[in-house]
């Protein structure tokens, strides 16, 4: 009697799908380490998974089924035990009389069928499904795979320290069956799972991401984001839910974005948690934002900024008024820098107030507002309000219009000291933005007295730090502008356990400090691009933000690809 792999190999050699070369391979890869010879040709990427079935349709003669399509009944899966199904890559589909249909990733597994047979008493009638659809199927249908993912999940995170986790007291009222769900122990468990890991590897977000085939969990770390062990695809649904039921937000709406909050104690740190929950095509996406005051630097000495850097903010914020603009892309330190700006020079004889969207950081001292447009508390009116409240220094969270902009300069004009970001990447371009939004160049000049743009840059560990050669042709491809005298030396990470095999730990900031100059306020004046201001500038000691991340590198504080990744060349 010809064999299971016999047959195998026969259909695929004389369809030509691989060569006998091909099948050499894999055989001996099936030797070593044992396995389905199916799966080890469709593991070498030899055949696709979609082609294998669809040859054995063909030479076998065996129907396809689409699971997606079709409805088990709960009676018919009851027939094979879990494990079994697991085991064989198989799932009852339905049963007549005596025979029961039996979807298989590998009809020509006899042994399946005979076990299966002798099992349960039932004739076997086989038909063809992907492996991938049969695993996916068995996640849905057996509740027992969910629980076994769970605690395959929590030993793979084993010390994430869940019970800290500080759940809420109150006791929401139940209605639906999303909010049973996510109120069971197996999602609670799985949820701050997700949320202590991303406090305990220093993550600023957490993305929960439904692809088509899989539950995606991301965590965005010092900048960069890295994806982690997730949950089955199935949970996805109740995970939403269980974030939504701990922000108070609504569960039942699933068209609709929705922003909510919550406060857990988790690794013995009060955490904040901003939750933007947005519909996507695959279902919800979810984005945490997370808010450790532990982790916030607010010392400007400690932004990892350079002394010349830390001189001059230092110099500006000492002015009794004007108007000090910072700027970058989102993410960039913008808002962290002006907090340090602000507990730098508050003071008991000093009214120091902020209006922000959300406000992020409670400071102590110090009046916060957040802007809530949709009842009218924007930017503009609340900056209205706060001038009748008789402060020295005012922070605003973001320049977004003319007329918040035009508030912001008259109570600059007036005495008053004036914090803000604007959205533009250079501090020449800061400028420019500003007559864009038709602001009148002799208000800037009399208003404005610096512009910081600003990045984050990844600090190497200091664990696993290497020094390392570049050849002087790629310094030269690369326009670096070096100082060929000095004998330039470049450092990197090599990945150690303290920095999660990453080669970095933490992130510092670069700056380009923009002053108005006599000189600068004439080109200002003059309405002139921004690459003239930028010119000036630099003839009057700004250094550009790429000048300033190669001195980081140079001194081994960063790497070269990060100063690269953040700033552009100087023209």
């Amino acid at each position: 009697m010809i064999s299971l792999k016999e047959r195998l190999t026969e259909i695929l050699i004389n369809n030509k799908l691989i060569t006998q070369q091909q099948l050499n391979e894999a055989l001996a890869l099936q030797r070593k380490k044992g396995g389905k010879l199916s799966n080890i040709i469709v593991e070498l990427k030899l055949i696709k998974e979609s082609v294998l079935v669809s040859i054995l349709i063909k030479e076998l003669g065996l129907p396809l089924i689409d699971l997606k399509r079709f409805k088990i009944e709960h009676e018919t899966l009851n027939i094979i035990p879990v494990n079994i199904a697991i085991f064989y890559q198989i799932i009852p589909v339905s049963k007549m009389a005596d025979t029961l249909t039996l979807a298989m990733a590998d009809p020509l597994n006899i042994f399946a069928i005979d076990h299966v047979e002798s099992l349960t008493g039932y004739k076997i009638n086989p038909i063809i499904s992907s492996s991938q659809d049969i695993l996916q199927a068995i996640e849905l249908y057996y509740p027992d795979i969910t629980k076994n993912a769970i605690n395959d999940l929590v030993k793979e995170m084993e010390g994430s320290s869940i019970e800290l986790i500080k759940e809420k007291e109150e006791i929401l009222p139940s209605g639906t069956e999303l909010d049973r769900i996510s109120r069971e122990a197996p999602v609670i468990k799985v949820t701050n799972i997700i949320l202590a890991d991303g406090v305990k590897s220093r993550a600023s977000d957490i993305l929960i991401e439904p692809l088509e085939k899989k539950l995606r969990v991301r965590f965005r770390i010092d900048g960069v984001l890295q994806e982690k062990k997730s949950p089955p695809r199935s949970m996805h649904q109740s995970i939403v839910s269980r974030i939504k039921v701990i922000s108070d937000l609504d569960i039942a709406e699933h068209r609709l974005p929705q922003d909510g909050r919550f406060k857990a104690r988790i690794l013995d740190k009060d955490i904040d948690f901003r939750v933007s929950i947005l519909p996507s095509s695959l279902g919800e996406k979810v984005a945490l934002r997370i808010l450790d005051k532990s982790q916030a630097t607010l010392d400007i000495e400690r932004l990892g900024f350079s002394q010349g850097t830390i001189s001059k903010l230092k110099t500006v914020s000492k002015m009794p008024h004007g108007m000090i603009i910072s700027c970058g892309p989102t993410g960039s330190g913008k808002t962290t820098t002006l907090y340090s700006i602000l507990k730098l020079i508050d003071s008991p004889d000093k009214n120091i107030v902020t209006v922000e969207d959300p406000v992020e950081y409670q400071l102590p001292g110090i009046n916060q507002v957040t802007a809530r447009p949709e009842i009218g508390l924007t930017f503009a009116t609340a900056l209205r309000s706060i001038l009748r409240q008789d402060p020295n220094i005012i922070m605003i969270g973001e320049i977004r219009d003319y007329e918040t902009v035009d508030i912001a300069i008259k109570s600059a004009l007036t005495g008053h000291l004036v914090l803000s970001t604007l959205h533009t990447t250079t501090s020449s371009g800061a400028i420019a933005r500003l007559i864009n939004m038709g602001v009148e160049p002799y208000l800037i000049n009399a208003s404005l007295i610096c512009v910081i743009a600003q990045r984050l840059v990844r600090k190497i560990c200091i664990y696993c730090k290497e020094e390392y050669a570049i050849k002087d042709a790629i310094i030269a491809n690369l326009k670096l502008n070096l100082d060929k005298t000095k004998k330039n030396k470049f450092f990197r990470g090599k990945g150690c356990i303290k920095c999660l095999n990453l080669g970095y730990s933490g992130r510092l900031g670069i700056a380009e400090i923009l002053m108005l100059t006599p000189k600068t306020k004439e080109l200002v004046l003059a309405r002139s691009q921004e690459h003239v201001i930028k010119e000036q500038a630099l003839k009057d000691g700004m250094k550009t933000l790429r000048k300033e991340g190669l001195d980081m590198a140079l001194a081994g504080v960063t790497t070269l690809e990060e100063v690269l990744r953040v700033s552009v060349a100087d023209e």
